[in-house]
């Protein structure tokens, strides 16, 4: 089962704005008429009900929605980017591969995930036309797309989960009480992927178990088959814990409740704290039948309830699922199968806005930083007369030019707009 992903998501450059000039006979007034470009196209993770691993993304990992396209005359805007929806199976955590944040979790149909926002298109000459400014010869570009590393992590959707250590009757249990058919063993570690089922009650009841795969002690670090697989348990809303109380591996059943629980709590605190009933499996053996009495008043004294079960006949199967549906109820759960819930959209955090700086680096060069020059220098054509022009009254609206005369730049030295390496020619320029 494949439950982990790493992904780079890129969305849609914005188109370029167009620089174009109405030129037709016998039209008088003929003037700027350059269209803006379309915006890039988005990327949404979405959630789709029948995938069940994340097995799809071992094969591509890198995922680009469509660019905008450029501006045109005649105000001709550019058509929009397509968006890029990538499908994921509900349950699946959606983390910033670079930071560890956890920035959404895609749990049920119609939940998604804006992980990539498109850029937006340039603006054409037409749009800077004005009293002042009537035959602008510059046009905007197009803003970049972004770019986001994400890690995919599977959490299975299951009401209850089963728990134990490895051969006490867990994939048994599941194969008697639903359609799931698990592989069956005698050897530890025959489980080696989570196995749903749905378990069918009546009045149409219905709850999905999941069967997890045995734990040891040590599995909160990653011993056995680890905290790979106690994950899984973390959605769940209670817990059948089984043990093996005929001890046919000659382990002593109430140390292995200890420890299972144990590693629970060591891996997250809140699954010590779910709701848990005892299955005390294999009463259909000598051993489990001469002890079950026992072992039950025991566990009872440790505050839990038990049910004495055999996974192989059947016997108090039933009891013990009619009493689980009562603990979820008690618990007022939300049910894997609940088709009611409100879908969900998540938005990737935005980048944080930086303060404009400015600095010497050294004598006669300067260095401006911050979110808003970056983008007024990505977004315009700087390489001709006209582009230069306009970027000169963009950083003098942002107060860029104040702030490199309060530092001491002189006519002449290097100025470094982001990743523009310019000479300061704005003291005598300033409009």
């Amino acid at each position: 089962m494949v439950d982990e992903a790493t992904i780079t998501v890129v969305s849609g450059r914005g188109g370029d704005g167009c620089v174009s000039f109405r030129r037709e006979k016998y039209v008088p007034r003929c003037g700027p008429n350059g269209g803006d470009g379309g915006d890039g196209g988005s990327v949404y993770l979405v959630v789709d009900a029948h995938m069940r691993t994340l097995l799809d993304f071992e094969y591509k990992n890198k995922f680009a929605a469509e660019n905008g396209r450029h501006g045109q005359g005649a105000n001709k805007t550019g058509r929009n980017g397509a968006d890029l929806d990538i499908s994921v199976p509900p349950g699946t955590a959606i983390y910033d591969a670079d930071s560890g944040e956890q920035v959404a979790d895609l749990i049920g149909p119609g939940d998604r995930l804006l992980a990539a926002r498109g850029g937006q298109g340039g603006r054409g000459n037409s749009r800077f036309a004005g009293p002042t400014r009537q035959a602008p010869r510059f046009a905007e570009k197009g803003e970049r797309g972004h770019t986001h590393r994400l890690r995919l992590e599977l959490k299975i959707l299951a009401d209850v989960g089963i728990v134990g250590f490895p051969n006490v009757g867990k994939s048994t249990f599941i194969a008697a009480v639903s359609a799931a058919r698990p592989k069956i063993a005698s050897y530890p570690f025959t489980t080696l992927e989570p196995n749903l089922g749905v378990v069918e009650l009546s009045d149409r009841r219905r709850m999905v178990i999941a069967d997890m795969p045995g734990l040891i002690e040590g599995a909160h670090h990653g011993v056995g088959l680890g905290h790979k697989f106690l994950r899984h348990v973390e959605r769940t809303h209670a817990i059948i814990h089984m043990l093996d109380i005929a001890a046919v591996e000659g382990r002593d059943p109430l140390e292995d409740f200890a420890t299972i629980n144990r590693e629970l709590r060591l891996h997250d605190e809140r699954l010590g704290g779910l709701a848990q009933i005892v299955a005390m499996n294999k009463i259909d053996l000598p051993d489990g039948r001469d002890y079950a009495d026992m072992y039950a008043e025991a566990l009872r004294k440790q505050g839990y309830e038990a049910v004495a079960i055999s996974a192989a006949t059947g016997q108090g199967c039933k009891e013990l699922l009619e009493k689980v549906w009562g603990m979820l109820e008690q618990a007022g759960a939300f049910l894997a199968l609940d088709q009611e819930r409100e879908p969900t959209t998540f938005t990737m955090p935005q980048a944080p806005e930086t303060e404009l700086r400015v600095s010497r680096a050294a004598e006669g060069v300067f260095v401006v930083r911050g979110s808003i020059v970056e983008r007024i220098v990505a977004r315009t054509d700087y390489d001709t007369p006209a582009g230069a022009e306009w970027l000169h009254e963009q950083l003098c609206a942002v107060g860029v030019i104040d702030r490199l005369e309060a530092a001491g730049a002189q006519e002449g030295d290097t100025v470094f707009l982001g990743k523009l390496e310019t000479e300061y020619r704005f003291a005598v320029d300033r409009p």
